[in-house]
């Protein structure tokens, strides 16, 4: 190995070395259970996309030719990956476990494949090991969860020559590799969704599964008999008791209805938990596409009765909200629509006005002055919150608190509520040397940041644990997402399980990136400046420099107005 290749090694080593300190050890992905059905009036089809097919084995073929095409038939997920089982010695065919997770790497081009026995030696050998070594760039747990993972991994490989003359693998880690571009080809992220602590709101956890299987099946497994993501376990919880279970390994959805078969201890629970196992399973299946109107559940053949409970809702009436020609709202054709209980306040604040972050039911904002003093305005009310200097744009929850943070101090963020009391929160970011941008979710659960661990640039999650009266009272362990080279401008939530963040470049950059699955990126107008989230990626929208505010237009951006001197945002988003 040349110095060069030896250097870049090391320098990819370390890159693995800090995402190790950061997340947890990932395992595989729960591939078995599931069963076909046929399908009937109004049953939702399985995902019928033509999937990328792997050949078996090449008569003839060397031991590092079989390791290579073992590993390009990890993109053939069919017969619980029968096609590279054909790879194996029939002793490994038995015991390797496809489901125990999932390698992302750059491809097939990027890998080195090394072997002790040479191409014009492997005639005469019995045995053989090969080593790969994979520029992984992210990985999936056994329970389906994805994390970012860039670095380098070598992988041992052992053979053996069979009775037939052709090399066989005797010895291989559990678990697949499939190169990035054809990783969503092969697998599909679905939601499963958990209830807060407080039981008013569903919380999204993404998990991904490979595509052949079918989704109504694959995610009430997950769900009914899963736990939530290790990172979000503190804030979340599910209404499924443990002592219930699935009866069946199916489930069958007929005229739009999926029917669970649950095993008995269900049929003595009370009405308030069938109801929150419903509510939480429905929308989980109706957020994985699957075409229900509703789900029955039932004990030994018989329907139990569960009806639904009423979640916190959300923002009745989005739209773009901005300060612009000394009004203040929402745009309304060429018009700024007031918000009565806020944009007078508002407007009665000294200029200029650095943000201002909207509650989602309009009754109060979080306001930040050009001197960096953050507000808590409403209809008869305008208090200042936090006064420290360096702090970043507040964010405010569906609690009513106000998040605020020093920049250069990321452990000391503070939750201050109505009554201007501030509530430190424990845990915050205990890696970070610093905090440039910070958004509490929706559903108050979670709250995402871009902070700087190490040197290096991450978007970043953790969980939100409160208390009984919900004042947030310490985050959970720091889960980073995407590592970033720029600096951001920008960072807000897109619906309930994605973010999108703008960059501060000479070509800014909007990168959306789930929680819990590749991102992508794209360019962002000529000097961005700021972003508002919505509830979908086309409802994003953007102000630069210039007051000029845009919005989606296909895949370029169009101007909506101009002169505009705030883009507001919005309580989770």
């Amino acid at each position: 190995m040349s110095g060069a290749q030896v250097r870049r090694r090391a320098v990819r080593g370390l890159a693995l070395a800090l995402v190790a300190l950061l997340l947890p050890a990932c395992a595989g992905l729960p591939t078995s259970g599931d069963v076909a059905v046929g399908l009937e009036l109004g049953e939702s089809p399985d995902d019928v996309d033509v999937l990328p097919v792997a050949s078996g084995p090449i008569a003839g073929a060397g031991p590092a030719e079989i390791v290579e095409g073992f590993l390009e038939a990890g993109i053939t997920t069919s017969d619980n990956w029968a096609t590279a089982r054909e790879f194996l010695a029939p002793s490994l065919q038995r015991s390797w476990r496809p489901s125990a997770g999932v390698s992302v790497d750059a491809g097939p081009e990027a890998r080195t494949v090394t072997s002790d026995v040479a191409a014009d030696e492997a005639d005469e050998a019995e045995e053989a090991e090969v080593q790969v070594l994979l520029e992984l760039v992210a990985s999936v747990d056994e329970s389906g969860a994805y994390s970012d993972a860039p670095g380098d991994s070598s992988v041992p490989f052992s053979l053996e020559r069979q009775e037939s003359g052709e090399w066989r693998i005797t010895q291989a880690p559990d678990g697949v590799v499939i190169d990035e571009a054809r990783f969503p080809d092969v697998f599909e992220g679905y939601s499963l969704q958990w209830f807060d602590a407080r039981w008013s709101r569903l919380v999204p956890d993404m998990r991904w599964f490979p595509r052949r299987q079918s989704p109504a099946t694959t995610v009430t497994q997950a769900l009914v008999g899963g736990t939530p993501a290790e990172w979000l376990d503190p804030a979340v919880q599910t209404a499924f008791p443990a002592d219930v279970q699935l009866a069946q390994d199916a489930v069958l959805i007929t005229a739009q209805v999926a029917e669970v078969a649950l095993t008995r201890p269900a049929a003595g629970l009370d009405k308030t938990t069938l109801a929150r196992m419903r509510t939480q399973l429905q929308a989980t299946l109706k957020g994985a596409g699957v075409n229900i109107t509703q789900v029955r559940f039932s004990v030994d053949g018989r329907a139990l009765d569960a009806d639904l409970v009423e979640l916190a809702g959300t923002s009745p009436e989005p739209g773009t909200l901005v300060l612009k020609d000394g009004a203040f709202g929402r745009i309304v054709g060429d018009e700024i629509a007031p918000i009565p209980a806020v944009s007078a306040q508002i407007l009665a604040m000294p200029p200029p006005i650095r943000s201002i972050d909207v509650a989602a039911d309009d009754a109060t904002a979080a306001v930040m002055l050009d001197d960096g003093h953050v507000y808590l305005v409403g209809k008869d009310s305008r208090d200042e919150l936090d006064a420290r200097p360096g702090l970043i744009q507040p964010s405010l929850d569906p609690y009513g608190y106000v998040w605020s943070v020093p920049a250069g101090a990321p452990q000391a963020v503070q939750a201050i509520g109505a009554d201007v009391v501030a509530h430190a929160v424990a845990g915050a970011w205990p890696s970070a040397s610093s905090i440039s941008d910070l958004r509490v979710s929706a559903d108050g659960a979670r709250v995402a940041a871009v902070v700087v661990v190490g040197g290096q640039r991450w978007v970043a999650v953790a969980a939100v644990v409160r208390d009984d009266a919900g004042v947030p009272t310490e985050l959970g362990e720091l889960r980073p997402l995407r590592q970033l080279t720029e600096s951001t401008t920008g960072l807000v939530w897109l619906g309930a399980d994605r973010l999108a963040v703008l960059t501060a470049s000479t070509a800014p950059r909007l990168i959306v990136q789930p929680v819990g699955g590749p991102g992508t990126a794209e360019s962002a107008p000529s000097d961005a400046a700021e972003v508002a989230g919505a509830r979908t990626a086309a409802g994003v929208r953007i102000l630069d420099a210039t007051g000029q505010l845009f919005a989606h237009a296909g895949s370029a951006w169009r101007e909506v107005t101009e002169g505009v001197s705030v883009l507001a945002t919005r309580a989770g988003e």
